[in-house]
């Protein structure tokens, strides 16, 4: 039971993926696409930490939280910089 539910949590969040990568490139205004890499990378955290489950791997557990964090500050830096048109 417990294979049909990683199975299909797998399936839903990549299929996500896969809409947020259309999304990102479909769309023409900046703050849509900054959204579309934000969730995309959220959805990239949920795939890692679901295959660490399946597979067993407390390794996914630290690259999810390392992509989070690579995540979070890029998403910030990007905003910062649409804003102002500059980081500085």
């Amino acid at each position: 039971m417990l294979s049909f539910a990683l199975t299909f949590a797998i399936t839903c969040f990549a299929l996500g993926f896969a809409m947020n990568l259309i999304h990102l490139a479909r769309s023409p205004l900046l703050p849509d696409r900054l959204l579309a890499v934000d969730t995309m990378v959220i959805n990239g955290i949920a795939l890692i930490v679901l295959y660490g489950i399946r597979t067993g791997s407390a390794l996914s557990v630290e690259i999810a939280l390392l992509l989070a964090m690579t995540g979070f500050i890029s998403t910030v830096s990007l905003a910062i910089f649409a804003k102002r048109g500059h980081l500085l």
